[in-house]
């Protein structure tokens, strides 16, 4: 079972890279980008491998054992 965390957004959309720093998933950008390009992120359910993607209110990001709720 994944642990989930909730991430409250205040502009239109947030980039994929950013939501897993801002969420606290990844210490470094370059993290970010390493998990997101192996394939190990998704994004409403879909293995998701761009980094810039807009990621909006009501979607979910998972990684290894981490969903995050963006509300």
């Amino acid at each position: 079972m994944s642990e989930i965390i909730e991430t409250q957004i205040k502009t239109e959309f947030i980039k994929l890279d950013q939501l897993l720093k801002f969420s606290g998933l990844c210490d470094t950008g370059g993290f970010a980008k390493e998990l997101i390009q192996q394939g190990e992120v998704m994004v409403n359910g879909e293995v998701c491998t761009m980094r810039g993607k807009k990621i909006r209110s009501g979607d979910t990001v998972s990684a290894g054992e981490y969903t995050v709720v963006v509300k």
